[in-house]
């Protein structure tokens, strides 16, 4: 039976809170903070310039600047580092694998919390209920090669971002990531099954899914004597792949999940996680082939999504290689054997009760029959070892030689992370190609075919720069008008803020505002992250 009053334990010792409480009545500088944590609590902590200088950027590359740096070892030290933030009144970011593109972990002052420290418990798995406990300050294919070792291969965690081997959970539960497999499944927020959090007041809540869930628009958070009640965002919300803010649900039911799924932070400190996990299949059969023309890959989308009604989680990978990715790409002429094929999809299929060699020839026929102009004496059945290799190391080239190519411009590299709805992608994709054409612009099309989400990859010249950014904005804008949203996996982070008013209004970012400031009044965990 779920309920909207949320029980929230304190794990911060009374004594430990007095002591901060004398220090922040006293002298509320930095110097004072840290004395307080090194020296009288035995957290550790910095203000050395030298040591915190490879805290402030992340991969966004956006400048940041603090003060201090805090590298906890377990929740309760994590929960002293919050509760202090609130009493000092010093903002205060979590930094964890520093692998987002949006400058979410980028702090703009005060204190850096780091996890590298925090003591992780190992991965519990749960045949029975098919599910694992993980830590969040884990590397996500770590996770995934825990599970996989410790089910023998029988269950397995099905979400794939590009970044899994960079990326810490934490980070991916902070934007609900996703990755190659399309549809619903493809997204954190499906997996979820629980989560433990550290508020920005220092409680810790620990909940599954269905246990607290919004009620008449409201959340209550129970602090023993004291109860706060939070009016959850109700702004309308395109139904697709979505990483852009903060759940909402405009007849104000949301489970919490949901809730701290994709925040990026601004509500607490996501201390654990509990993922659902799916069966392992038997095989997997993956395939690249050429096709002639952009036109002929997306006519492929609409064949292989009506081939399985609708449901493209069927399969667990459908990307696409699009405009001027065979000039980016290495291996291009073992992948690309004819000039006139010039775009190319890679396609992966789960496999049960079956292998990869009795459906090669049932896969040859489903391709064929697609009248989509794919080059059928070249298909790449990659179940080779040597082959994979080689094709991977081929789709991972293409944004490190892009790279290379903005450095070598001394200038930005500007990445759409753009989704509508299957209904306007033909539309959007001519609109985008062209206003890119007539500026002039370089750039490459890649992504996620298979949930209408590419990935327009701009490398603008110096003095381009400037009409980059405008085009960028244009496109973000006829995205919004074409019913999607402007991010579908990377999040918001600081550099999109300026999209997420764009997409969703005033008023969203009012709601977001005053949730977040029932926990945090004065907006100080993770500030700037989805608004100013």
């Amino acid at each position: 039976m779920s309920t909207n009053v949320i029980q929230c334990e304190s794990i911060i010792p009374k004594k430990i809170k007095n002591l901060i409480n004398k220090h922040s009545s006293n002298d509320s500088s930095i110097v004072n903070i840290i004395f307080l944590l090194k020296n009288e609590l035995n957290i550790d902590a910095t203000f050395d310039k030298d040591i915190i200088k490879s805290y402030e950027r992340d991969y966004s590359n956006i400048a940041g600047k603090a003060e201090a740096l805090v590298r906890p070892s377990n929740d309760t030290e994590c929960a002293i580092c919050l509760y202090i933030s609130q009493k000092f009144k010093i903002p205060l970011t979590i930094s964890a694998g520093r692998t987002n593109l949006n400058g979410s972990a980028t702090p703009m002052e005060g204190i850096v919390l780091s996890t590298e420290k925090m003591i992780s418990p190992k991965v519990k798995v749960d045949l029975n209920n098919n599910t694992a406990i993980s830590p969040v300050g884990i590397q996500l294919e770590s996770l995934r090669n825990e599970i996989q070792f410790k089910t023998q291969k029988k269950l397995y965690y099905p979400v794939d971002p590009t970044s899994r081997n960079d990326a810490m959970v934490g980070g991916t539960l902070s934007c609900n990531a996703s990755g190659f497999v399309p549809g619903e499944q493809g997204a954190t927020r499906f997996w979820v099954y629980g989560l433990e959090i550290i508020l920005p007041n220092g409680y810790k809540v620990s909940f599954k899914r269905d246990q607290y869930v919004s009620k008449n628009g409201f959340f209550i958070f129970n602090f023993g004597n004291d109860n706060l009640k939070m009016k959850v965002p109700t702004y309308k919300r395109p139904k697709i792949k979505n990483a852009s803010g903060p759940y909402s649900n405009e007849n104000g039911k949301i489970d919490l999940v949901d809730l701290i799924i994709g925040s990026e932070g601004i509500f607490g400190f996501i201390n654990s996680v509990i993922f659902k996990l799916k069966k392992q299949p038997d095989d997997f059969l993956d395939i690249f082939f050429t096709l002639k023309s952009e036109n002929d890959a997306v006519n492929f989308y609409h064949y292989i999504n009506n081939y399985f009604s609708g449901d493209l989680s069927k399969i667990t990978a459908l990307e696409y290689f699009g405009h001027n990715c065979i000039n980016y790409m290495n291996n291009k002429d073992v992948l690309f054997k004819s000039s006139s094929f010039e775009v190319g999809i890679y396609l992966q299929v789960p496999l049960y009760n079956t292998n990869s060699f009795d459906q090669v020839e049932n896969w040859y026929n489903i391709l064929d029959k697609s009248k989509c102009n794919i080059d059928m004496n070249n298909i790449f059945y990659l179940n080779d070892l040597r082959d994979w290799e080689m094709f991977f190391q081929a789709r991972h080239s293409i944004p490190e030689n892009a790279l290379k190519k903005t450095k070598k411009y001394d200038t930005v590299s500007i990445l759409t992370d753009t989704i509508v709805p299957s209904k306007n992608f033909n539309n959007f994709l001519e609109y985008t190609h062209q206003i890119l054409k007539n500026a002039k612009i370089e750039y490459l099309l890649f992504g996620h075919l298979g949930d209408c989400h590419l990935h327009f990859h701009l490398i603008p010249k110096p003095d381009q720069v400037y009409n980059a950014k405008k085009i960028y904005q244009k496109i973000v804008r006829k995205t919004n008008s074409f019913a999607g949203v402007y991010s579908a996996e990377h999040g918001t982070g600081k550099r999109k803020r300026q999209d997420f008013l764009e997409c969703f209004g005033e008023s969203a970012v009012k709601q977001i505002r005053d949730a977040k400031k029932i926990l945090d009044p004065n907006l100080l965990l993770n500030r700037g992250n989805v608004f100013n």
